[in-house]
């Protein structure tokens, strides 16, 4: 019988693998594979039971310490080296598949502006991968989800704009004028733009500090360039402002 072992250690007796729990089937199937006692208990505890299921997680490039990434994914061992051949790393994967997208190969524009990355570095720390889970978690679409981890936007805050239907680029925009997901969302409404709303308010000299709250009030930014000339301090739009997010509660 072909162990795997020839060219290394010999494999522990039998009454060893018994003393560890294993039936004598189950030692010679894992020592028939190549696996020590040790080895074969550290796959066994991280969920895979049976040597003929740890070979493949082998061959893919797992290990018993980060097999159980892909486990919880959904992933068989092809999911990972298919993924693994386009240059993704093991976490980075893990949330693809588990986002239901399939393997595909890295687009021009991604190696581009990752040029000198190594491939999945963008998305191996766990703060990343921690959002995307929390924000699928919350029932944003992956497309969606997928962006706004793209855009660096991992906190918690990030599920309330994702969850309202806003594009993350968008997102963005609003958030740096200071409006809330709540008042983007009105402004969207209305058929207006994050881009062009923010234009508007530039081009009637409103300064940007003051724009979330002449625009949570109500105004256009005409009619707040108007108000500003005629001597209406902002801080009368913040109060109307904060009674509209009162009626809005």
């Amino acid at each position: 019988m072909t162990t795997g072992y020839t060219d290394g250690p010999s494999p522990e007796p039998l009454h060893e693998w018994r003393e560890r729990g294993f039936t004598i089937a189950e030692a010679r199937q894992w020592i028939e594979h190549g696996f020590s006692i040790d080895d074969a208990e550290r796959w066994r505890r991280s969920g895979v039971y049976t040597a003929a299921d740890a070979r493949p997680w082998r061959t893919a490039g797992a290990t018993p310490y980060t097999v159980d990434l892909w486990l919880r994914a959904g992933m068989t061992p092809r999911d990972a080296v298919q993924w693994r051949e386009r240059g993704y790393s093991p976490q980075e994967a893990a949330d693809r598949h588990l986002a239901g997208e399939r393997p595909h190969p890295r687009g021009r524009l991604w190696r581009l502006l990752h040029r000198g990355e190594k491939p999945g570095e963008a998305f191996a720390d766990e703060e990343r991968s921690g959002g995307m889970r929390r924000l699928l978690r919350a029932g944003v679409p992956a497309s969606r989800a997928r962006a706004y981890v793209e855009a660096g936007w991992t906190d918690g805050a990030a599920v309330e704009w994702a969850g309202r239907g806003i594009e993350a680029g968008q997102a963005r925009v609003f958030d740096a004028l200071g409006l809330s997901a709540r008042e983007a969302e009105r402004v969207l409404v209305s058929g207006q733009d994050a881009i062009s709303l923010m234009a508007e308010f530039w081009r009637a000299e409103v300064p940007i500090e003051e724009v979330a709250a002449w625009c949570a009030a109500g105004f256009t930014a005409q009619e707040a360039a108007r108000a500003r000339a005629e001597g209406t301090d902002v801080e009368q739009a913040r109060v109307l402002r904060a009674l509209t997010e009162g009626d809005d509660s």
